[in-house]
């Protein structure tokens, strides 16, 4: 049975989406996306010059490949810069679904909820289909997808940081409430990171530093394509409860000689 990811009516076999920054070499970049079996990779539109086609540049590589672009606004800091850097990007015909990033602090790099709330505003209005990274907030999450944002991205932990998921308790929160796809985004550091996000029910993981980063890439990459599969097999098939004591395996009902008993 296929089992879709689909945002905005438009279905992924993938569940993983990945970055393109931080790779020794484009090459590189192409190895470790192919691996990951991402379809949607996302691009930092103020950090690559987006008119370099020449043979050997990120833009090139993008424009060969069947991949989805999702671009987004990293390294923007208010809801107008935001705005106007994926205007810029829809005019240079790179796809209408988009990330939308607002920084509100350089050091720890968490999104300024009300700079994001108003920048979605508007790139709803215009048409935009908008995937906000935000913070694990649920509350956050729900005015995003009120105002009309395609899914809710909230971070795992700070971007770049690999520390995993901080606080699965509002993950759990966000993923109940929302009527809209529940991306992880920032924080993850390795494959468990990424099974657990999708055992708590999310609906797909985006990463770029954990991968990009990892001693051999390509290798990571598999292996996050791997847990992301695994971690959304376990959320369907539904984990065993948890309990405060041991439950034996086999059952003691007609064990040979009756039950034993220790003085």
């Amino acid at each position: 049975m296929r089992d879709s990811l689909t945002i905005a009516g438009r279905s992924f076999d993938s569940r993983l989406i990945v970055g393109t920054g931080k790779y020794k070499s484009v090459e590189e970049t192409e190895k470790a996306i192919d691996a990951s079996g991402a379809e949607i990779v996302t691009v930092a539109l103020r950090r690559v010059d987006l008119n370099d086609r020449s043979s050997g540049s990120l833009m090139s590589l993008l424009g060969r490949k069947k991949w989805i672009i999702l671009p987004n606004t990293a390294g923007c800091f208010t809801a107008d810069e935001a705005v106007r850097t994926l205007r810029l990007a829809r005019e240079l015909g790179i796809a209408e679904m988009v990330k939308l990033e607002v920084i509100g602090d350089p050091v720890t790099l968490y999104p300024d909820n009300e700079q994001t709330i108003e920048a979605a505003k508007v790139l709803v209005k215009e048409g935009f289909v908008v995937l906000p990274y935000c913070i694990d907030d649920p509350v956050v999450c729900r005015k995003l997808e009120d105002i009309g944002c395609a899914a809710v991205m909230p971070l795992a932990a700070p971007i770049g940081s690999g520390l995993g998921i901080r606080n699965s308790h509002n993950v759990e929160l966000i993923v109940e409430h929302a009527h809209v796809p529940v991306i992880v985004d920032a924080g993850v550091g390795t494959a468990s990171d990424a099974a657990v996000a999708m055992e708590l029910g999310c609906h797909g993981v985006l990463m770029n530093t954990a991968i990009a980063q990892a001693g051999d890439p390509v290798m990571m990459a598999e292996a996050m394509r791997e847990a992301v599969c695994a971690g959304r097999k376990a959320f369907l098939a539904g984990r065993m409860p948890k309990r405060r004591h041991a439950n034996a395996s086999s059952p003691a009902a007609g064990v040979v000689g009756g039950p034993v008993h220790f003085e």
